[in-house]
């Protein structure tokens, strides 16, 4: 017996009755966003389930949000998650099949519950900041130092950012010489990890040129912020050597860019203020040293003229006290001196005494006087007769007179 044979939109129209027969209710579903567009008000969506070991897709489901659902579906999840929709998100869902003969089979999604995707983003963020701290790298920007004159800035931002306008003009009115330098990034979606890693590469290239790098996006929707929630962008700004000040404008939640950054601030206005005030407290500091020194130098000056006029006053006693000090001294080594000399004159008179009576018992005269003579030949005393050739002129004295004689 022949098998009946169907057309494909009939076998497709017995696959819709079929699902609208035994599938007639709505599920919650759980599954992560591989695809997420907007077109024409509604949400079109790609639905993805991983392996857990793996990480490979094991399911996977077109999903629509028509306009009417999705006009307020969408603004609440925004509101509450504080970012859109977008690939890669874990949502809960409530869906219920829909077959079309044409457009084959997809989900169609009546609600979305913001809290499930909270839940799995702060999941994630936990473990970033986990894996950050067990690097090590998660308060190396807390421990470097800011330049108590940080006047040359290096700015991360979007170049048509209102929030960009604001920083640079709050610094120009204020009395310091700001230089800043606007190194364009993204500042929301996909493209913000990358982007901003490329700028803080170039601000690396010039690092000697700046004191600080300043991550502002001011200006844009409280959505998108999930670029900043990144492990590989949070290593970057940890390890960077220039201390990092974010203000990327968001209050209800710290992303990990903030609390890796060396400072964190809700606006690029209130990040301009913080600078301006970090040079206004560097400013009173200087004044303070100042009125201390001078305070310290008048105080010092006062005790040393008191003390001046204390040694003043002083001088006239000491130097009469100093003064009889002194000639009792001069007096007493005088009367020394006085007998040292006369002990000395007396010393000197015995000793020519002395050499009076040697000298007196060696004059010649007395021993010519007891017989003996001298002679010489030219004024020089003759000791041995040798010395005396034939023929030469003598003279010898005698106690009285002289004798010339002719040697022979």
């Amino acid at each position: 017996m022949r098998k009946a044979t169907f057309s494909l939109y009939e076998l497709n129209s017995l696959v819709r009755q079929t699902i609208d027969q035994t599938l007639n209710e709505e599920y919650w579903v759980e599954a992560e966003l591989a695809e997420c567009r907007i077109n024409r008000g509604h949400c079109y969506m790609e639905l993805i389930q991983k392996d857990e070991q793996s990480n490979t897709p094991i399911a996977r489901a077109q999903a629509k949000c028509w306009q009417s659902s999705w006009a307020m579906l969408g603004p609440y999840f925004e509101k509450t998650a504080g970012q859109a929709l977008h690939a890669g998100l874990k949502t809960r869902l409530k869906v219920y099949p829909q077959f079309h003969e044409t457009y084959g089979f997809s989900w169609i999604v009546t609600d979305i519950d913001p809290t499930y995707t909270l839940g799995d983003l702060a999941r994630r963020k936990l473990e970033i900041i986990q894996q950050l701290k067990s690097q090590g790298v998660f308060d190396l920007q807390k421990e470097l130092k800011l330049s108590p004159f940080c006047l040359n800035i290096a700015v991360i931002s979007s170049e048509t950012a209102a929030g960009y306008g604001d920083f640079v003009n709050q610094l120009a009115d204020s009395s310091y010489h700001f230089q800043t330098r606007l190194y364009p990034a993204i500042m929301q979606g996909e493209q913000v990890e990358h982007s901003i890693i490329d700028a803080l590469n170039s601000i690396y290239n010039e690092i000697e040129n700046y004191d600080c790098v300043v991550i502002i996006r001011g200006g844009g929707a409280t959505a998108d912020l999930s670029g900043f929630d990144t492990l590989t962008l949070a290593e970057n700004v940890a390890q960077f050597p220039l201390p990092i000040i974010t203000g990327i404008g968001h209050d209800r939640d710290e992303s990990i860019l903030d609390m890796v950054s060396h400072q964190r601030v809700k606006t690029p206005t209130a990040a301009a203020q913080f600078l301006i005030g970090s040079i206004d407290t560097t400013v009173q500091r200087i004044d303070n040293c100042q009125e201390r020194m001078i305070r310290y130098i008048t105080s010092r000056m006062e005790a040393e003229h008191l003390k001046v006029t204390r040694l003043a006053d002083r001088i006239p006693a000491l130097f009469s006290l100093v003064r009889t000090r002194q000639e009792a001294r001069i007096d007493t080594l005088s009367t020394r001196i006085q007998s040292a000399l006369t002990l000395t004159f007396e010393k000197q008179r015995h000793q020519l005494q002395l050499l009076q009576q040697r000298a007196k018992a060696l004059d010649p005269t007395l021993l010519l006087k007891r017989g003996y003579s001298i002679t010489t030949r030219q004024g020089r005393v003759i000791k041995n007769a040798a010395e005396i050739k034939p023929g030469t002129e003598i003279e010898t004295r005698l106690e009285q007179g002289i004798i010339i004689s002719i040697a022979k």
